[in-house]
């Protein structure tokens, strides 16, 4: 297919700032790899381009299709990556700079994160529960507006006020930095911010990475923070800036993301050329229209662009009002099925969007019913799961001992008599000695008072660490070394005794095959030496899809936010009532509730006009047929109430909708629901750890 005029504009534009303005469905991925290709033809070293995106399955996929044009040998000297690998990347070459013992740094996830935190409220002793994660928000904020804990703690109390969550916000961050710093670790929010004051701590280094990458790309532009926007400026002095991107999809306010980032991208890269990509080449016209419809009564700033259809014809937008959840969730499943066995669609094709992840439960059992196999985005991720996670953290500690954190998580798994009392006495006997933790478990006879089973854990914990290491200096491939530490550490009789049922044993089972499988592909492809491996597992913490949620046959539940850069033939977008969306909380602030800072002081929060841009982004995902579906009446407190219509339903012209009404649940085909209890049945009875059995199938908790 040939490039569209805006297309052509975009690829060919030469040097200097771009700011390509991408409607949904406007082919932004085939601009910039074609952008990138155009390059290199032009003779540009591919080592001088960095391209960069929020996700790893983005990224991959960007690299994959340069590689188709160009060549996968010319597209692997290219950096195609996410904002935070392109910052690890940078941390981990520059660690002498940074002033780190040695060359090795742990990256806290998410969970690590809240650990410390939970930590730092029990040493505080506060007498009462708080939510961590909106302590843990308040400080991300900060960090992310470049504050100390200092400036951060005047800024707040010179503001409007404080809040309860502030107050303790205040204690907790200094305490936080100093934990990060004693397991010479980095958090998410480090990986861009570390970067950013390093560059302005020391020019020099900055110049290097300068002359390395002449030519940035970046993707989902409206997805960036305020930190982000500082390393983009400090990297792209030269001006060959180009950034893709949609304000209207701008959904993340919540986690820090900051539309103004695109929305005055003119004024922090002067003379930048505007390319405006309006075609649409995925949905049908009658879809279109409604989400024009829904962005013309937007309020505030935006860049002004309509969609233009490029498929015409298609069904209207059918309006669907159901009595209430049972009988939405009923209607959603019944037309499912219709799809399938009527209209020739597959599983795949078909989508069920909601604003809460609350709202997935009748859908999920309504499709169930019905025998209509789904995949649910959202959740537990793959490589946060316990037992995942548990393996990971030996591994770490064999290659790396001074990885404080993931040995604080593996001390007393399996359980082996290191308790609280005497983590804590171990901890304070290598304070004391300026050792590290290591050293102390190593050598628990010389700990006072450590009792004589805890004393024999740690010489246990020792002897496992110790052989998985010895493996290592051996050279044995990954995946073999993790199977062994999977039976000398006692992974399966532990799993089996502390899980409910034979099938969730097996669930907990299956994902540490399936991280064994991950092992063994990369070992296949020669990535299997002890170095690549430490960096490979230092890397998981940066993974935030499921390999889980790869596309399979199966129906889609997703939330909006989940669902952005989806597409799908039929889609379902449930829910529509206010208070559900848009979400009360962009109608009333909570206590918990933290705004971004957006730099200069300027809150940046829920909004209603990101509640119309999540509503655009779901309508957006259907390509040939929408069901925006309401209930006249949900339960609150154990009984239905009377629900009032989305604003954004009723922002649509009646004319573009095809209205209906649902009054009654519709039973599924009895011989389905027999066979559906057949395989419960059949998963019942099923003994995960006999020979010669598959594992059941992995579904999420």
């Amino acid at each position: 297919m040939q490039l569209n005029p805006s297309q052509s504009a975009a690829v060919e534009h030469d040097l200097g700032p771009m700011l390509v303005l991408a409607g949904a469905g406007s082919g932004k991925t085939r601009v910039v790899t074609e952008r990138i290709a155009r390059l290199l033809q032009r003779g540009v070293s591919a080592r001088s381009i960095l391209a960069m995106t929020f996700t790893n399955k983005a990224s991959a996929e960007m690299h994959e299709r340069v590689g188709k044009l160009v060549g996968s040998k010319l597209a692997r000297e290219l950096t195609v990556c996410t904002f935070h690998r392109f910052g690890l990347d940078v941390l981990g070459a520059e660690t002498k700079a940074l002033g780190l013992r040695g060359s090795a740094f742990a990256i806290f996830d998410q969970s690590d994160c809240t650990g410390v935190i939970r930590e730092i409220l029990r040493e505080l002793r506060s007498g009462r529960s708080y939510d961590v994660g909106a302590i843990l928000a308040r400080i991300s904020n900060a960090k992310n507006a470049f504050q100390t804990s200092e400036a951060w703690e005047e800024a707040q109390r010179s503001g409007k006020g404080i809040d309860e969550y502030d107050e303790v916000a205040m204690l907790v961050y200094p305490r936080y930095q100093a934990a990060l710093r004693s397991f010479q670790a980095f958090d998410f929010d480090d990986l861009i911010c570390e970067v950013v004051n390093l560059w302005k701590r020391r020019p020099d280094v900055l110049e290097r990475w300068r002359t390395r990458y002449r030519y940035v790309i970046v993707d989902e532009y409206q997805d960036t923070n305020h930190a982000q926007l500082e390393l983009l400026r400090l990297l792209g002095t030269h001006r060959n800036v180009v950034v893709v991107g949609d304000d209207d999809q701008s959904i993340y306010a919540w986690r820090g993301a900051d539309v103004r980032n695109i929305l005055d991208f003119e004024e922090h890269f002067g003379g930048a050329k505007v390319v405006k990509l309006e075609h649409n080449y995925r949905s049908r016209a009658p879809v279109l229209d409604v989400a024009n419809a829904v962005l013309a009564r937007a309020g505030g700033r935006r860049h002004r662009k309509t969609l233009i259809a490029t498929r015409m014809g298609g069904d209207k937008v059918q309006h669907v009002i159901c009595a209430d959840p049972d009988v939405e969730a009923s209607f959603v499943a019944t037309e499912a099925m219709r799809l399938l066995e009527r209209e020739g669609a597959r599983p795949r094709d078909i989508a069920v969007l909601y604003r809460s992840n609350l709202l997935s439960g009748p859908i999920e059992a309504a499709l169930k019913e019905r025998q209509i196999p789904i995949r649910m985005i959202g959740g537990t991720q793959f490589f946060e799961r316990k037992e995942v996670k548990d393996l990971i953290a030996y591994l770490k500690v064999a290659l790396n001992p001074e990885d404080e954190m993931s040995l604080r998580r593996i001390l007393n798994y399996p359980a082996r008599a290191i308790g609280d009392a005497a983590v804590a006495k171990l901890a304070a006997h290598a304070t004391a000695r300026d050792l590290i933790l290591w050293t102390a478990v190593s050598r628990p006879h010389a700990v006072h008072e450590l009792s004589s089973a805890a004393m024999e854990g740690c010489r246990q914990l020792v002897r496992i660490v110790e052989a998985t290491r010895q493996r290592f200096e051996r050279g044995e491939p990954s995946a073999q070394i993790a199977r062994a530490l999977l039976v000398d550490a006692g992974f399966k009789e532990d799993i089996v005794a502390g899980s409910t049922s034979n099938s969730a044993a097996a669930r907990r089972w299956g994902n540490l095959e399936g991280l064994l499988n991950v092992f063994t592909r990369r070992d296949e492809q020669g990535k299997g030496d002890r170095e690549q491996f430490a960096n490979f597992l230092r890397l998981l913490a940066l993974r935030q899809e499921s390999e889980e949620e790869e596309a399979t046959d199966r129906v889609t539940l997703s939330s909006m936010h989940g669902s952005k850069g989806l597409e799908f033939p039929y889609v379902f977008v449930i829910g529509l009532e206010e208070g559900i969306m848009p979400h009360q909380r962009a109608l009333s602030e909570r206590a918990t509730d933290a705004a971004p800072s957006g730099g200069e002081g300027e809150v940046v929060g829920h909004s209603i006009d990101e509640e119309r841009r999540l509503f655009y982004v779901a309508v957006t995902r259907a390509k040939d047929r929408l069901y925006l579906c309401r209930a006249k009446a949900r339960g609150s407190r154990g009984k239905l109430v009377p629900r009032t219509p989305s604003r954004f339903l009723l922002d649509v012209p009646e004319e573009l909708l095809a209205e209906r009404e649902e009054e009654g649940p519709q039973a599924p085909e009895i011989d389905k629901t027999k066979a559906g209890a057949a395989s419960v049945l059949a998963a019942l009875s099923f003994n995960p750890f006999s020979a010669n059995q598959p594992v059941i199938p992995r579904r999420r908790p």
